[in-house]
């Protein structure tokens, strides 16, 4: 019997191998787990090359895609994503009732961009303590924030300097920190 419904947004590469082994992971585990794909079936081989196609496409116009392609389901569900992704999944949990929790991965923004953080909500953030990307660009702020605003808020930080550290399909992936990013989504989800 299936434990949470998750509605799993990728990153600027695309839906990869690897968000579908992430994907994989979780339907193991009897959840049933959604993967939009944003892109329309393209794929990028560097984070530039999709952040590009981002761009040409429209940031906005992108994260409204994963919110339409969201309300086609159930409100009650997690919403998660992956760095891009996390965009889509950060707005849906901030402004969708019935949402079940959100899993940040390698991004996540002020909640100012999308109204108050829903009270009580819960919320897992995972990045590397050296990601110039989560570092570098606000996402760790905003995540130490949104942490102080609210108990049901954890932030996991793991050594490395990979971004998109998750995706066993990349030369960025970190096994060992995969393999207790998984563990605690799993504990997370486990709870929902």
């Amino acid at each position: 019997m299936a434990m949470a419904e998750v509605v799993l947004f990728h990153h600027a590469l695309g839906v990869t191998a690897g968000i579908e082994h992430f994907a994989d992971m979780l339907r193991r585990a009897h959840h049933i787990v959604h993967t939009p794909d944003l892109f329309g079936g393209r794929r990028f081989d560097s984070i530039a090359q999709g952040m590009s196609f981002i761009e040409e496409t429209g940031f906005e116009n992108l994260i409204d895609g994963g919110v339409h392609a969201a309300e086609q389901l159930s409100p009650d569900v997690v919403y998660a994503g992956f760095s891009f992704g996390a965009m889509p999944a950060q707005k849906l949990a901030q402004t969708r009732a019935g949402a079940r929790g959100a899993l940040l991965f390698y991004s996540c923004a002020p909640t100012a961009f999308f109204g108050p953080w829903p009270v009580g909500l819960p919320v897992q953030i995972h990045g590397a303590d050296a990601d110039p990307y989560f570092v570098g660009e606000g996402d760790l702020e905003a995540a130490r924030e949104l942490v102080e605003q609210t108990e049901s808020a954890e932030l996991f930080l793991y050594p490395g300097d990979q971004h998109l550290f998750a995706d066993n399909s990349l030369p960025s992936y970190d096994p060992a920190a995969a393999t207790l990013l998984m563990k605690r989504v799993l504990d997370f989800l486990a709870e929902r």
